[in-house]
Protein backbone atom coordinates (compact mmCIF):
# COMPACT_ATOMS: atom_id res chain seq x y z
CA UNK A 1 0.00 0.00 0.00
CA UNK A 2 0.98 3.49 -0.68
CA UNK A 3 1.23 6.28 2.09
CA UNK A 4 2.26 9.52 2.04
CA UNK A 5 4.26 11.41 5.02
CA UNK A 6 3.42 14.95 4.25
CA UNK A 7 5.27 17.43 6.24
CA UNK A 8 3.22 20.06 7.31
CA UNK A 9 5.23 22.97 9.28
CA UNK A 10 4.15 26.50 10.30
CA UNK A 11 5.89 29.47 7.75
CA UNK A 12 9.16 30.05 8.96
CA UNK A 13 8.75 27.55 11.74
CA UNK A 14 12.23 26.55 11.40
CA UNK A 15 14.47 25.29 14.58
CA UNK A 16 16.81 27.56 16.03
CA UNK A 17 20.36 27.13 18.45
CA UNK A 18 20.70 28.36 21.64
CA UNK A 19 22.22 31.43 19.81
CA UNK A 20 18.99 32.03 17.82
CA UNK A 21 20.70 30.81 14.79
CA UNK A 22 18.08 28.50 12.05
CA UNK A 23 19.62 24.92 11.63
CA UNK A 24 18.22 24.35 8.33
CA UNK A 25 21.16 22.91 7.04
CA UNK A 26 21.46 20.05 9.67
CA UNK A 27 17.63 19.93 9.16
CA UNK A 28 17.90 18.97 5.65
CA UNK A 29 21.27 16.72 5.93
CA UNK A 30 19.10 15.16 8.64
CA UNK A 31 15.81 14.58 5.83
CA UNK A 32 18.07 13.55 3.37
CA UNK A 33 19.54 10.89 5.42
CA UNK A 34 16.10 10.03 6.30
CA UNK A 35 15.20 9.61 2.83
CA UNK A 36 18.29 7.26 2.05
CA UNK A 37 17.29 5.38 4.55
CA UNK A 38 14.08 4.84 2.94
CA UNK A 39 15.05 3.82 -0.45
CA UNK A 40 18.20 1.26 1.48
CA UNK A 41 14.63 -0.40 2.35
CA UNK A 42 13.08 -0.54 -1.08
CA UNK A 43 10.06 0.87 -0.14
CA UNK A 44 11.16 5.01 -1.07
CA UNK A 45 8.63 5.94 -4.26
CA UNK A 46 9.64 9.05 -4.64
CA UNK A 47 10.16 12.67 -2.12
CA UNK A 48 10.74 16.22 -2.13
CA UNK A 49 10.66 19.45 -0.19
CA UNK A 50 8.64 22.22 -1.33
CA UNK A 51 9.48 25.82 -1.62
CA UNK A 52 7.61 28.65 0.42
CA UNK A 53 3.75 29.35 -0.50
CA UNK A 54 4.60 32.57 -1.51
CA UNK A 55 6.15 30.80 -4.99
CA UNK A 56 2.78 29.16 -5.10
CA UNK A 57 0.12 29.70 -7.29
CA UNK A 58 -3.25 28.17 -6.90
CA UNK A 59 -5.51 27.43 -9.31
CA UNK A 60 -9.49 26.89 -9.33
CA UNK A 61 -12.57 26.91 -11.74
CA UNK A 62 -16.22 27.21 -10.06
CA UNK A 63 -18.91 27.37 -12.59
CA UNK A 64 -16.74 27.70 -15.52
CA UNK A 65 -14.89 30.25 -14.13
CA UNK A 66 -10.71 30.20 -14.14
CA UNK A 67 -9.08 31.92 -11.13
CA UNK A 68 -5.73 31.72 -10.66
CA UNK A 69 -4.40 33.39 -6.79
CA UNK A 70 -0.10 34.15 -6.35
CA UNK A 71 0.92 32.78 -2.67
CA UNK A 72 1.39 33.94 0.02
CA UNK A 73 -1.90 32.02 1.08
CA UNK A 74 -2.35 34.11 4.38
CA UNK A 75 -5.34 32.06 5.46
CA UNK A 76 -3.31 29.34 6.09
CA UNK A 77 -1.37 28.61 9.40
CA UNK A 78 0.52 25.83 8.39
CA UNK A 79 1.97 25.26 4.86
CA UNK A 80 3.44 21.69 3.34
CA UNK A 81 6.78 21.71 3.57
CA UNK A 82 7.66 18.30 1.39
CA UNK A 83 6.81 14.76 1.25
CA UNK A 84 7.88 11.13 1.38
CA UNK A 85 5.90 8.92 -0.80
CA UNK A 86 6.19 5.24 0.50
CA UNK A 87 5.23 1.55 -0.24
CA UNK A 88 4.67 -0.29 2.86
CA UNK A 89 2.50 -3.53 3.49
CA UNK A 90 0.72 -1.80 6.45
CA UNK A 91 -0.53 1.57 8.45
CA UNK A 92 1.13 0.61 11.04
CA UNK A 93 4.15 0.52 9.61
CA UNK A 94 4.14 3.90 7.84
CA UNK A 95 2.86 5.03 10.98
CA UNK A 96 6.25 3.63 12.79
CA UNK A 97 8.41 5.46 10.01
CA UNK A 98 6.86 9.10 10.89
CA UNK A 99 8.03 8.98 14.10
CA UNK A 100 11.00 8.30 12.67
CA UNK A 101 11.06 11.52 10.43
CA UNK A 102 13.17 13.97 11.47
CA UNK A 103 10.55 16.41 10.91
CA UNK A 104 8.15 15.03 13.08
CA UNK A 105 10.71 17.28 16.04
CA UNK A 106 10.11 20.56 14.44
CA UNK A 107 6.85 20.09 11.95
CA UNK A 108 3.94 17.77 12.37
CA UNK A 109 4.61 14.60 9.65
CA UNK A 110 0.84 13.34 8.62
CA UNK A 111 0.22 10.00 7.51
CA UNK A 112 -2.42 9.31 4.55
CA UNK A 113 -2.73 6.07 2.70
CA UNK A 114 -3.14 6.51 -1.55
CA UNK A 115 -6.51 6.18 -2.72
CA UNK A 116 -9.68 7.01 -4.23
CA UNK A 117 -10.85 10.38 -2.47
CA UNK A 118 -14.42 9.63 -3.07
CA UNK A 119 -17.27 7.08 -1.50
CA UNK A 120 -18.19 4.00 -3.69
Amino acid sequence: MSYMLVVKQIEGGAPKTAEGKRVSADRMERMLRFGAMLQERGIFLAGESLRSDAEGIRVERRDGKLSFSDGPFTESKEIVGGFFLINVKTREEALELATQCPAAEWSTVEVRQCGPCYDE
